[in-house]
């Protein structure tokens, strides 16, 4: 199958660009200019495209009828300048180097090319997990695509809750492996002593409390994947008989003397620096280049801070506790951009699940974060209501359900009203005057209980600062 395809009208120049390119080892085809647009039609295969650049009004007119091929003109040219799929130029004598850099960017051309369909099958489900359109998140993604179908070792790298885990299964999901088991393993959630025995097995009677024989992980993985999560908290010894493993592709269960073959992958992860570690000597240097064959790093939330809008989206849509749903204002989305994440990706589904509890099916705004996610400084929005509202519920407040309790209402009118009755006289009374004796009443105790600072008193009322001094000023109300 042909990778590169040559347009000429000049046959000789054509075998001239044929003869190079097979000498480079790069498969290519030749086609005059009449043939160019059903050869064009019909192959899906191509990587480039070298097209003659005498007839420079004809190259331009097929590269804008292909814009998902790259073009590079070849020959005699006056100027040039890179535009749309055209990417680039060659002058004769063609060189080595002009020539293989013109292909790369042939190739990066196709690789960076919006909305490229892809043939992995349910590829876009499991990388939703990956949400983002962060230049480092779509790094991540193009490292997996290119890792998972190989055998090769992976080790992630990252802080806690960046979704390590989420990488690996990814890579198990595009891999051959696919249709067999992918087994994790927290290696520093395990005690040392005990980490052989979960990760080989043991046989009977091989330590106190071994009572019958128990396959470790790397048995239950076989043909699948083994994810070690954490194998910077492995112990040294441990270190050694996993490199062994690693090295040989057998290994031996605790106790036991056959050897037993290993057909795993292993993909490993931690938070830590293992290069720091081999320099304290806590980890070995021949493992970690065992495991380091391709590393992944997993970036930080706080460094793709663009991505968090579609990450609540993707959250929300996740969690749906009892069907509930939430949506953020835009100044409760640009707090969210303002935090630290220290907690990562992991921190923020957290708090999306907590904000669904208690605020659920409702739009959440700044005032509705817990304080340490709130960065912006705005008054939060407290509601002004009539007095009638106002007036209504203190009634609702003296007469409604437990008011009838004559030994609680005492206690009310001792502690609270100071000597104001909540019964009804027998000849009635002016209910504007109660309430608003009631009012003054309640403020000055608030007053006084607050030193007379005014927003203390507001909250201890229950309302915006504003509302108090305004009804200060209604009632006369001052400290002297």
């Amino acid at each position: 199958m042909s990778n590169i395809l040559i347009i000429s009208s000049d046959v000789e120049r054509a075998n001239n660009l044929s003869t190079i390119l097979t000498f480079l080892g790069e498969p290519c085809t030749s086609v005059l200019f009449p043939a160019a647009m059903e050869t064009l039609k019909d192959k899906t295969d191509i990587t480039s495209i070298l097209i003659d650049a005498a007839t420079q009004d004809l190259a331009s007119d097929i590269s804008e009828k292909f814009p998902h091929h790259p073009f590079v003109l070849v020959g005699d040219y006056e100027t040039f300048e890179p535009r749309t799929n055209i990417v680039g130029a060659i002058r004769e004598p063609i060189t080595y180097p002009e020539l293989t850099q013109m292909l790369h960017r042939c190739q990066e051309y196709k690789r960076n090319q919006p909305n490229t369909k892809t043939s992995v099958h349910n590829k876009t489900r499991l990388f939703r997990s990956l949400i983002g359109k962060s230049a480092q998140i779509q790094g991540v993604r193009h490292l997996i695509e290119q890792v998972a179908p190989t055998e090769a070792n992976v080790l992630i790298l990252g802080e806690s809750g960046t979704g390590k885990e989420v990488i690996a299964r990814n890579v198990h999901f595009l891999s051959n492996r696919t249709d067999s088991v992918f087994i994790p393993v927290n290696c520093g959630a395990i005690p040392g002593e005990l980490l052989e025995s979960e990760l080989f097995g043991h046989e009977k009677g091989a330590f106190t409390g071994a009572v019958g024989s128990r396959k470790g992980r790397f048995e239950l993985a076989e043909g699948g994947t083994l994810f070690l999560d954490e194998i910077g908290d492995m112990p040294l010894q441990m270190q050694v008989k996993l490199l062994r493993v690693l090295q040989e592709r057998t290994y031996e269960r605790v106790g036991g003397t056959k050897p037993i073959q290993c057909n795993v992958r292993v993909i490993a992860a931690t938070h830590r620096d293992l290069e720091v570690m081999i320099e304290d000597g806590q980890f070995r240097e021949d493992l970690y280049y065992r495991l380091n064959v391709f590393p992944i790093d997993s970036p930080a939330l706080r460094d793709r801070k663009e991505d968090i809008p579609l990450l609540l989206q993707e959250l929300v849509s996740r969690l749906e506790l009892d069907n509930a749903q939430i949506k953020f204002t835009a100044n409760a989305m640009a707090s969210l951009m303002e935090h630290k994440w220290a907690g990562n990706v992991r921190e923020l589904s957290n708090l999306v699940e907590r904000l669904m509890i208690l605020y659920p099916n409702q739009l959440i705004d700044v005032s509705d974060l817990p304080s340490k996610y709130n960065h912006l400084d705005l008054e939060a929005y407290a509601p002004d209501y009539p007095d009638e509202l106002l007036e209504r519920d203190a009634i609702n407040a003296m007469f409604g359900g437990e008011s009838e309790d004559l030994e609680e209402n005492e206690d009310v009118d001792n502690q609270g009203n100071q000597g104001l009755s909540t019964e009804l006289p027998v000849d009635g009374l002016n209910l504007k005057e109660y309430i608003s004796d009631l009012e003054v009443n309640l403020i000055t105790q608030a007053l006084d209980q607050q030193d007379w600072v005014v927003a203390r008193a507001a909250e201890a009322l229950g309302m915006r600062r504003t509302t108090l001094v305004e009804k200060m000023r209604k009632y006369n109300i001052s400290k002297d």
